[in-house]
């Protein structure tokens, strides 16, 4: 079979979340169990870092594997899902899996996938632990799916584990109050490893230490060390978001630069600055100049994409992938906070969301152009045209993203500004 057909096999026989949602979730981790026992536990073979949370997870695991690439470090970053291409999950050095070795792994073990019986995602949690292990990495960045506790990478043994936040996402696989949820991304935390959680919140920080205190793990708050000071957004002087940061309110470090230019990555990399600490406390000995370095080059080294990410000027279009309540806040106020003239909104949903909470988010007084992201899961257009005006979002249906963006691109003047999200399957197709 050739890479196309492979792709065309997973697509069609292994179930997949991000194509039909619930239905592929599975509750238990007794499939990629079998999946590694089949391939000689292949994640026993190289060090990790865990890391789960609702947002910023993405962000945090590209940064820390860019930073520990200044090291010198042959670095696995395995990451969920793709925009463009399927092997950008799989990265070595930034590099992605190569074609010829995913096709061999298919081919070699596409009967015991048939008795198996693994979901999308499940095979290919397989497919990066053996990846990493052939490939013989010193460390790899494992990011989570959508939970923690019965996520199928959660059959690692990391010397870290880091969880950025809590908010409302996949309420009806991880409960539908923040605490379920905290319990939740919790079960990543290991027997005596050190785990770093990112924000200090209210309605979990109990669980979080209640998970640590009972598996003898230490358990550092982030942002009750770390804070951020002298933010200068991106914009004419430079095209990355620059910062300073401090330790315990006194300075520490200066003029970090981050390509990732929206203003809720202060967060992330505060989360990533507890992380480097805890690494060092294992005798990492990551500098402060890595870390910058790392911060500054991560786009590049690592390949991360459709974060507050430029697509064009005049007008002025940014795509960004943030999928949930949380996410869309952060992502509306960075819009107030970018000088355009009429603001044109390119939007579509799945539609297992809490698309009320999202649409009540948005701004009225933008433009919408409503579309459906070419997966099964995408809410019908003309549905969400109907449910935004209930909202008095005021816009037309399109019969595909590529014509919504197309719309909006024809209708915006010079000094306009187009947003693109509301899923990562949207951005993904104008990407």
């Amino acid at each position: 079979m050739s890479y196309t057909e492979i792709l065309d096999y997973m697509y069609s026989r292994l179930p997949m979340f991000h194509r039909i949602g619930p239905p592929a979730y599975k509750p238990d981790l007794k499939n990629t169990i079998k999946l590694c026992n089949l391939l000689g536990n292949p994640q026993d073979n190289f060090r990790s870092i865990h890391v789960a949370g609702t947002n910023g997870k993405g962000s945090v695991s590209h940064m820390l594997a860019s930073i520990l690439q200044q090291q010198g470090l042959r670095v696995g970053l395995y990451t969920s899902p793709h925009l463009k291409d399927f092997r950008e999950r799989i990265r070595v050095n930034g590099k992605k899996i190569s074609k010829s070795y995913f096709i061999a792994f298919i081919r070699k073990h596409q009967p015991d996938f048939d008795k198996i019986q693994p979901s999308f995602f499940e095979m290919t949690v397989g497919l990066a632990f053996q990846y990493f292990s052939d490939q013989q990495v010193d460390i790899a960045v494992i990011e989570t799916g959508l939970g923690g506790r019965l996520d199928s990478t959660n059959v690692i043994k990391p010397l870290l584990s880091v969880i950025t936040n809590i908010s409302y996402d996949h309420t009806q696989l991880l409960g539908k109050t923040l605490a379920r949820i905290a319990g939740e991304k919790a079960g990543i935390i290991k027997p005596r490893i050190p785990v770093v959680i990112g924000e200090t919140q209210p309605e979990t920080v109990n669980i979080f230490k209640r998970v640590a205190k009972s598996h003898g793990s230490s358990i550092t708050f982030a942002d009750r060390i770390y804070s951020t000071a002298n933010v200068r957004p991106a914009g004419q002087r430079s095209k990355n978001l620059v910062l300073d940061i401090l330790r315990d309110d006194e300075p520490w470090m200066r003029h970090i630069s981050s390509p990732l230019p929206g203003i809720y990555q202060l967060k992330n990399i505060v989360t990533v600055m507890a992380a480097c600490d805890a690494l060092n406390d294992q005798g990492f000995g990551i500098s402060q100049e890595q870390i910058k370095t790392g911060i500054r080059d991560s786009a590049k080294l690592t390949g991360i994409k459709g974060r507050w990410q430029v697509l064009g000027k005049k007008p002025l279009i940014v795509c960004d992938t943030g999928h949930n309540a949380s996410g869309l806040t952060a992502i509306i106020d960075q819009i107030g906070m970018t000088p355009h003239a009429n603001l044109h909104i390119v939007f579509g949903l799945v539609s297992d969301k809490a698309v009320d909470d999202m649409l009540n988010i948005l701004p009225r007084s933008a433009t919408y152009y409503f579309c459906r992201a070419d997966i099964p899961r995408g809410l019908d257009a003309i549905e969400l045209e109907r449910k935004a005006g209930d909202f008095n979002l005021k816009g037309k249906a399109y019969p595909s993203v590529i014509s919504a963006f197309g719309a909006a691109k024809k209708r915006a003047g010079p000094a306009d500004m187009i947003f693109v999200g509301g899923s990562t399957f949207v951005v993904a197709e104008v990407i």
